[in-house]
Parts: structure tokens; sequence; C-alpha cells
């Protein structure tokens, strides 16, 4: 038996069978969790994210014109709703750090360079914790989701010079955070 792509499995859930929709769900809810995971800092947040996310998608499955691809279409609900989630919640920290910033190979690493690693770490998960909003989320869909930045004009609704404003702004701030720190 072979998988159906996308659209056949949105065609058929139009034409009645629930079971597509199913489908659909198995193969993205993971995905969907963890990019509410990201936003979001515990696993009950998220999900609660994915399940909002498949909820609007049921709803609004009759709006979706394949102009973008389907996980393209979803991935833009789950943040959607995650910003609305942190925006109702007035939470400051709306994704987990730890994930954004890779992680080296340590071994044989010597005491002092461990602890400046993990100290120069830390300043950059505060910078990037005090970053406006709209700047988190650009930062964040361009540099771990690696998204063009087409791809998330499209998910954020907005133009793609204000984008790179924003991604370039995020970037001056978390460099000015760290070097100040650096200094005192």
């Amino acid at each position: 038996m072979t998988e159906r792509s996308d659209l056949e499995l949105i065609e058929a859930f139009r034409q009645g069978k629930e079971s597509a929709f199913n489908e659909i769900v198995l193969r993205y809810q993971e995905k969907i969790y963890w990019v509410a995971r990201r936003f979001l800092p515990n696993h009950p947040d998220a999900d609660d994210i994915v399940q909002e996310v498949f909820i609007k998608a049921y709803e609004r499955i009759a709006e979706f014109r394949s102009e973008s691809g389907l996980y393209t279409w979803l991935y833009r609900i789950a943040v959607n709703a995650s910003l609305n989630a942190l925006r109702k919640q007035k939470v400051r920290e709306f994704f987990q750090v730890d994930t954004l910033l890779e992680y080296e190979d340590t071994a044989g690493e010597k005491p002092d360079q461990a602890v400046e690693r993990d100290e120069h770490r830390k300043l950059i998960e505060e910078a990037i914790e005090r970053l406006p909003v709209k700047q988190k989320a650009v930062f964040l869909m361009r540099y771990k989701d690696d998204l063009s930045y087409e791809e998330i004009a499209d998910i954020l609704k907005t133009s793609i010079g204000g984008l790179k404003a924003n991604y370039f702004h995020a970037l001056r701030k978390i460099e000015e955070y760290v070097r100040r720190a650096h200094q005192s």
C-alpha cells in the first residue's frame, strides 16, 4: 500500500472520509508538537497547542487552497496559536533556548573551557529572552527551523523586508548583550 499524498488525504476528507484526517494528524502531530514546544516552556502547553492546531485544521480544511504545502499551513497555525497562548499567559520566555543552541562534543574539554562555554550559552539565552516577541519568533524560525524569509513571511503574514529587519535587529541585540556582559 502506497502512502497517500497530502492533497489526496485532503480531498478524501472533503469527500467525507474521516480516516483521511486521522492520517494527516498522525503524519504531522509530532512535528507540530515540536514547533509549539520551542515556543512554550512545558509539555502540557505544547500538547494543548497541537490539539488546537488540529481542531482549527479540521474546521478550516475547506479553506486550504494548496498555495502552500499542508505542513506549512499547519506550521503557520501552530506558530500563531503559540504566540496567542503566550500573549494570553504573558509569558516572557516562550521557547526552550537549550533546544536553540547546539551542543558540541565536550569530551576532553578542560574545566575552564566548559565553564566559559556554559557562561557564553547562558548569556545568549538571556539575550534571546529579552528580545521583543516578533524578533524572537523570526529569530527562532530563521535560526532553528532554517526557514526561508518567504516561508516566514507566509506564516506570519508580513513582509520579507520587515522580517529581515527583525532578524538583523535580533542578532544585533544578542551581540550587544553578550558584548556588554563581557565588558563588565
